[in-house]
């Protein structure tokens, strides 16, 4: 199966709680008038779009309407794509691996899949002839460790670990060590899956940026703060304080295949400054895609 067609099939559950329902509100010849709004806008927040973003759009939409003097319900919908499209815009971004090695520290609660992303990332990035090395810096869960071991042999990359317990800052400063040693492209550090509320790990992980920082100026080059798409804007909420702590310079979603709130990459793009950068769409250790705006759309409203 091609990537447009995992999209699409990922996308399935949002596109039946979104793109159906609004066709069948649009759809019969329903009068354009304030009650038809209402309703759009009320199924774009039940997406999980958001409501800044809903009422924006719905405001947009209700200002194209006006200026093209359209008169046939069924219309809005593809008016509603043509503004979700120019919102999201059609920039790509990847990630920035100018480090020697580049260095990407990988953030977020637990239960997000931020292991599991880690491994499917440091596959891709072996795809394209990168020398990874992983540092298991979630040194709070010894699952956390053991399963992180499990994605390094498949996808044949190897794993800077200390025993549970032991300090993420002193496993961070030999893997710095380690991917120097062996000319790695790459190293991508895991972390304890805090919550905003737990100062101490917070604390925790700002030592592990001093000693990055530290040991290699101008590093992290990327700090990536993976999502769950399945809980909707809880994961706005996140993605907000987690920028505020450790200036996140990306964000990856993942169980997008699960969620009929796939929406919340829509209001993500509108609410905040900082890019999706990948997109979780399946359990493979390939399913981990880089993020296009335009592929999103297309897939959502086809």
């Amino acid at each position: 199966m091609g990537f447009f067609s995992k999209l699409k099939e990922g996308l399935t559950r949002t596109r039946q709680g979104f793109v159906e329902k609004i066709e069948n509100l649009v759809g019969g010849g329903k009068k354009i008038d304030e009650e038809l709004y209402e309703e759009l806008e009320e199924l774009l927040i039940q997406a999980d779009v958001g409501v800044k973003t809903s009422v924006d759009l719905v405001e947009n939409l209700k200002k194209t309407v006006k200026e093209r003097n359209i008169e046939d319900a069924q219309e809005l919908k593809n008016i509603l794509k043509e503004l979700i499209a120019g919102m999201m815009g059609t920039e790509e971004f990847t990630l920035n691996l100018n480090g020697c090695p580049a260095v990407i520290v990988v953030i977020g609660v637990n239960g997000v899949g931020k292991t599991t992303t880690i491994g499917k990332l440091a596959y891709n990035l072996r795809q394209d002839g990168k020398k990874v090395l992983l540092a298991a810096g979630d040194t709070f869960r010894a699952a956390a460790i053991d399963q992180l071991e499990i994605w390094g042999e498949r996808g044949g990359t190897d794993v800077i670990k200390h025993k549970e317990g032991a300090d993420p800052a002193a496993v961070v400063y030999d893997a710095i060590q380690a991917a120097r040693a062996r000319k790695s492209d790459v190293l991508i550090i895991d972390t304890a899956g805090r919550l905003h509320t737990k100062t101490n790990l917070m604390e925790e992980l700002k030592k592990i940026f001093r000693v990055i920082s530290r040991e290699m100026p101008g590093a992290p080059d990327e700090v990536l703060l993976v999502l769950d798409a399945t809980t909707g804007q809880n994961a706005v909420s996140q993605a907000k304080l987690f920028a505020q702590a450790c200036g996140t310079t990306g964000i990856v979603l993942t169980k997008l295949d699960g969620t009929a709130k796939g929406g919340v990459v829509i209001g993500i793009r509108s609410e905040m400054d900082i890019p999706v950068k990948y997109i979780g769409i399946g359990e493979k250790i390939d399913d981990l895609k880089e993020f296009s705006p335009g592929d999103f759309v297309e897939a959502l409203f086809e």
